[in-house]
């Protein structure tokens, strides 16, 4: 990797690995729907003018755009059950089980992409699910709430796998930037009818939650999607791809020094198995075919 691309991917781990810290600092002015549909939003106003660049890019046909909605639908929903499930968890521990997106969409390329199967990657899938049963049953002394945010992560990580695995089945032909611009504007729209539905609409006028929402939307949003489609164009999406490990151990380490938060002998050993597990299945250049280079949280 280029010196300056070094320098790009390591402010993109630390940019996403912060946004979990404040994405945690959020959630204490405002609900979580609240907070991903005006993050949402205020990335699509700042990506703006990047789609009005790409604008004769993109797809003329309704089936095209039928299929992009629904993917943006699966994305927005992603977050929102992200969020939901932070709301009552750690960020470090949030982080890791959101991270275990590749080894959903190992599964998920199996039946769907024609993934092969090898030993390597079954005992990366293997791995990485003890590590997400030892974070669960380290929380089922904790509240109900604590023991239900676990699944609700781990429905993100899921969903978020889906977006990848969809992206690839139906609409590898448009191009990805387009495809991660578009799902702003798109979620916004979304988890605002969503959002008005459930909870009613809430905003916070405090510089702190201000200022949250500006790094979420701006930093961990659009500055962090310029900087990964960057990175991805110019080097190898395996060598990129490593930010899946990195992201979790830096977010694990703002939450510890930041937020106070405890890391548990069982949090560390899940996070061990989840990263070895996600190393493993991410090896011989899997991120090339079918990995999170194509659709994004931008956590």
């Amino acid at each position: 990797m280029k010196k300056q691309n070094w320098m790009h991917f390591t402010i993109l781990v630390l940019i996403w690995g912060l946004n979990w810290t404040i994405m945690k600092i959020g959630l204490r002015f405002v609900d979580p729907l609240n907070l991903v549909m005006q993050r949402l939003t205020l990335a699509s106003i700042v990506l703006l003018p990047a789609l009005i660049w790409k604008r004769r890019r993109l797809p003329k046909d309704c089936n095209t755009w039928l299929k992009m909605i629904s993917l943006a639908l699966i994305n927005a929903a992603g977050m929102a059950f992200t969020n939901i499930g932070l709301l009552y968890e750690t960020s470090g521990l949030s982080s890791i089980l959101t991270y275990t997106q590749p080894l959903f969409v190992f599964c998920l390329a199996i039946p769907f992409l024609g993934e092969k199967i090898n030993s390597t990657k079954v005992l990366g899938v293997i791995l990485g699910f003890l590590g997400v049963t030892i974070l669960y049953t380290g929380k089922l002394s904790s509240s109900i709430n604590a023991s239900n945010s676990i699944l609700l992560l781990i429905l993100g990580a899921f969903l978020w796998a889906v977006t990848v695995v969809y992206y690839k089945k139906l609409l590898s032909h448009i191009d990805p930037a387009i495809i991660n611009i578009v799902q702003f504007p798109l979620g916004s729209i979304f988890l605002l009818i969503t959002t008005l539905i459930l909870t009613g609409l809430n905003f916070s006028s405090t510089l702190i939650y201000i200022s949250s929402l500006f790094y979420m939307s701006i930093f961990g949003s659009a500055i962090g999607l310029t900087i990964w489609l960057l990175l991805i164009k110019e080097e190898e999406a395996i060598i990129v791809s490593t930010s899946s490990l990195l992201v979790p151990a830096v977010a694990l380490i703002f939450g510890w020094s930041l937020l106070g938060e405890t890391i548990e002998f069982y949090s560390l050993l899940g996070f061990l198995l989840v990263m070895i597990g996600v190393y493993l299945v991410n090896r011989h250049h899997y991120e090339l075919k079918y990995g999170s280079s194509t659709t994004l949280h931008t956590f």
